[in-house]
């Protein structure tokens, strides 16, 4: 049975989708059957993953959590991995659905496969709606990438509180992953007194700090924009850094 990882933040930048993308590619390095669903309308991650998900093609996560397809047929085989794509029409869940249960549209969509997989990522997008309470009404655990800025620390207490809120109302069983710092320049003062102040905020919201923080690269960039497998690049900084996070995940028990 798969395990499932959401990765979210309300605000965007943060290096959620980048982070989804090199988990992905670990855990698939490491011989795991992967499924990457991209529950975020700008569809970043299925357009890195060399997924198709332009709107003409009607076989997105849209067309799924509508129930105009079975799961399994909006799942396309990537040179990467397995994805379900997103794009501009996941947007319009928010007002086609206003019923009650439709928190657990995802939860339902993904219940069919479960056993196919090893894992399962979720990038959520950089809003606090419904498309992040299915995100987190469907994952076993959540992963909050966190720029080194206080504004990215303030917005935790936010994410915090709709992790609770789930927790109550959805989905008992979710459960923190852990707040990872990106972009972390170690040699900047800023930089560490902000991973202070993070120690100290993840402490009073009873949220676990990852050890691992990501360094700043362009590299990161520069993969995702050419397609290309984010941890194919060899002796660079960032690289190493999402390979220790995947090693601490693991770790963690929660990939």
């Amino acid at each position: 049975m798969a395990k499932i990882l959401c990765v979210s933040n309300q605000k965007g930048g943060v290096g959620k989708t980048t982070t989804t993308n090199a988990l992905a590619m670990g855990l698939r390095h490491l011989g795991r059957r992967v499924l990457c669903v991209d529950f975020d309308p700008q569809g970043d991650l299925s357009f890195g993953l060399r997924a198709d998900n332009r709107v003409e093609m009607q076989n997105s996560v849209y067309h799924a959590l509508k129930g105009e397809l079975l799961t399994v047929q909006t799942i396309q085989h990537t040179p990467f991995c397995d994805v379900i794509p997103a794009n501009m029409l996941l947007s319009g869940i928010e007002l086609e659905f206003t019923g009650k249960g439709r928190e657990y549209l995802l939860r339902s969509c993904l219940k069919p496969v479960l056993g196919q997989y090893d894992n399962i990522l979720i990038d959520s997008p950089p809003a606090l709606g419904i498309l992040t309470v299915n995100a987190f009404t469907a994952a076993d655990a959540v992963l909050m990438p966190v720029q080194p800025d206080i504004f990215s620390l303030q917005g935790l207490v936010q994410l915090s509180g709709t992790l609770e809120e789930v927790r109550r109302k959805s989905n008992p069983r979710l459960a923190p992953a852990g707040v990872l710092l990106t972009r972390f320049v170690a040699r900047e003062r800023a930089s560490r007194v902000i991973q202070e102040a993070a120690a100290d905020i993840t402490r009073q919201l009873k949220l676990p700090l990852l050890n691992t923080t990501i360094r700043n690269s362009s590299i990161l960039t520069t993969a995702q924009i050419n397609r290309e497998d984010v941890l194919g690049y060899k002796r660079n900084k960032a690289v190493e850094d999402y390979r220790r996070l995947l090693d601490e995940l693991i770790a963690r028990e929660v990939l």
